[in-house]
């Protein structure tokens, strides 16, 4: 049971049913987790929709975005995020390998050099609420600074969606094949 009702596209008003269909319209939008509860707020609804999809466009990868989701997830203890980036990494080909090592908050073991500075800026930055002088070079080296400045924004962005499903109290659905360990 959720804190707060989630709005069904029958229960919106003109103005949130029309900026709902023109989000949704895109197949990758996402339709659960806090975006039905950001939709009473159309104006944020809308720029968190932008948002995303910038973020969608780069300079991070698919792949590079997702270990940042189950990173950020994990460190949140974000539940219904978590439930759904799994399912979102898994199609990306991110390994299951992968997955159980950020979900035990252990270093997964990853090939590309770009993932894991993204894992490593995440971990850092949300450990410390900050980066290291040497964690700072190593990732504008691995990264570039504008791909790095990517990185914060998804860090931050997919932040506020954990906190938001925290604090509303999202869960997901009973059959979730990866829950996060306690």
């Amino acid at each position: 049971m959720t804190r707060i009702a989630l709005l069904d596209r029958q229960n919106m008003t003109p103005g949130q049913a029309r900026l709902w269909d023109a989000a949704t319209a895109d197949p990758e939008a996402p339709r659960g987790g806090p975006y039905p509860i950001y939709i009473r707020l159309p104006r944020l609804f809308e720029a968190l929709h932008k948002l995303r999809a910038c973020l969608a466009a780069g300079p991070l990868n698919l792949r590079e975005r997702q270990i940042v989701n189950l990173t950020v997830a994990r460190h949140w203890n974000a539940r219904y995020p978590w439930f759904a980036q799994v399912r979102r990494s898994r199609a990306a080909g991110i390994s299951d390998d992968a997955i159980d090592a950020i979900n035990a908050r252990t270093t997964p073991d990853l090939a590309d050099p770009r993932e894991r500075t993204c894992h490593a800026v995440a971990c850092a930055l949300l450990a410390d609420k900050t980066l290291s002088e040497a964690a700072y070079d190593a990732a504008k080296r691995a990264l570039g600074e504008n791909d790095l400045i990517g990185l914060i924004a998804q860090i931050g962005n997919f932040s506020m969606t954990c906190l938001s499903a925290n604090a509303f109290d999202l869960i997901p659905q009973a059959d979730n094949p990866t829950p996060l360990k306690e």
